[in-house]
C-alpha cells in the first residue's frame, strides 16, 4: 500500500502562483511514475503533470506546458507541482497519483492509477 497526503492550493487571483506537495508513505518503491490530475466540476478528471521514478521525464499536458512545473524529492518521498500564470481554467480540484506505468496519464480520467491522494483544491479568480 501507499499512501498519499496533498497540501498547498488555495485560492489566488489570475496570473498567481501556488505550489502543491504531495509525501509518499508506505511501499514507495512500488510505485513508478507520479504526477498530478485535475477535476473542475462537470468534467472530466484530466492528467495535468507526470515525473518518472528518477526524475528525469516528465510529461505536461498541452493546457499547462510551459506555466507548470512537476518535481520530486526521492528522499523526502515527495513530489510537487508549482503553477505559475494561473488561469480561472486551472480551478478544479487537484489529486496527486501514483501508478506503475505511465498509461493512466494518456487519458480515460486516470483509470489505472494505482493509488490516489485526498485532492486538494485550486481556485483561480478573474
Amino acid at each position: 500500500q501507499v499512501q498519499l497526503v496533498e497540501s498547498g492550493g488555495g485560492s489566488v487571483q489570475a496570473g498567481g502562483s501556488l505550489g502543491l506537495s504531495c509525501i509518499l508513505s508506505g511501499n514507495t518503491d512500488s510505485v513508478n511514475w507520479m504526477g498530478w490530475f485535475r477535476q473542475a466540476p462537470g468534467k472530466e478528471r484530466e492528467g495535468v503533470a507526470v515525473i518518472s521514478d528518477e526524475g528525469s521525464t516528465t510529461y505536461y499536458a498541452d493546457s499547462v506546458k510551459g506555466r507548470f512545473t512537476i518535481s520530486r524529492d526521492n528522499a523526502k518521498n515527495a513530489v510537487y507541482l508549482q503553477m505559475n500564470s494561473l488561469k480561472p481554467k486551472d480551478t478544479a480540484m487537484y489529486y496527486c497519483a501514483a501508478a506503475r506505468n505511465l498509461a493512466p496519464w494518456y487519458g480515460g480520467g486516470g483509470s489505472g492509477v494505482n493509488f490516489w491522494g485526498q485532492g486538494t483544491q485550486v481556485t483561480v479568480s478573474s
